[in-house]
């Protein structure tokens, strides 16, 4: 029985590594800017699609403060809408995977690891007031948070769209919904997937995250309720 004890060892030596990569990727809270301690916070949305998790913010914030050219671009283009999401992935992948029974591993792998990172885009989708209606299926975690920390990550989001001349630069439409694809900024690789995009944003917004965890919108929720209190919405 000694391959036995050799797995159990190298189970356990993968284990260690595991909890040391964690720990020592992981971005401490901004207590200036989490838990909202005022009257004026507001609640903000993560949904995870399974495979990919994006950012839900109400329309009216994306002419707010923090926001710039490419955010006041898409509230004027989405302005019928009362929610917007948005999310971030590589260019190709991102197109042509909307489930996981989509994915063509080829396709991942080329998007996981192109030497210097592949080029993102961002999507972005109207959505009706009741999230839980428009996503039956899907996890939704409202999240609050405080107007210097929906500033932050309103900067960081306007950040990711590339702009020509003052305008984001639309690149088709997107996978779902009232939705279109724009050209981004960022370069995405193993080490910095879309998961860990919205994880950035939430970081901006002061919540604390874990890179190595939130590599997946379930370890991204877990995150979130173990160490800022989060919880899922109920299912329909």
């Amino acid at each position: 029985m000694g391959w036995l004890r050799s797995f159990g060892l190298a189970a356990a030596g993968l284990l260690i590594v595991f909890f040391f990569a964690v720990v020592l990727t992981a971005k401490p809270g901004d207590p200036a800017l989490y838990p909202p301690t005022d009257t004026n916070s507001r609640t903000i949305h993560l949904v995870s699609h399974g495979w990919h998790s994006g950012v839900v913010l109400p329309h009216e914030a994306l002419t707010g403060e923090g926001t710039g050219a490419a955010l006041r671009a898409v509230a004027t283009r989405f302005r019928n809408y009362q929610k917007i999401e948005f999310g971030w992935g590589e260019a190709r992948f991102y197109r042509t995977t909307p489930t996981v029974a989509d994915v063509d591993w080829m396709l991942a792998a080329k998007a996981l690891f192109t030497p210097g990172g592949a080029a993102g885009v961002v999507q972005v989708v109207g959505l009706p007031d009741n999230l839980r209606a428009a996503f039956p299926n899907a996890e939704i975690v409202p999240i609050r948070v405080s107007p210097a920390g929906l500033a932050r990550l309103l900067a960081r989001l306007d950040a990711a769209f590339r702009l020509d001349g003052q305008q984001p630069v639309e690149d088709g439409p997107g996978l779902y919904g009232p939705s279109l694809f724009y050209a981004g900024t960022g370069r995405f690789s193993f080490a910095n997937v879309c998961n860990h995009w919205t994880a950035n944003l939430l970081s901006a917004a002061g919540l604390p995250v874990a890179p190595v965890i939130d590599t997946h919108p379930r370890g991204l929720i877990l995150d979130l309720a173990w160490r800022s209190g989060a919880t899922v919405l109920p299912p329909l």
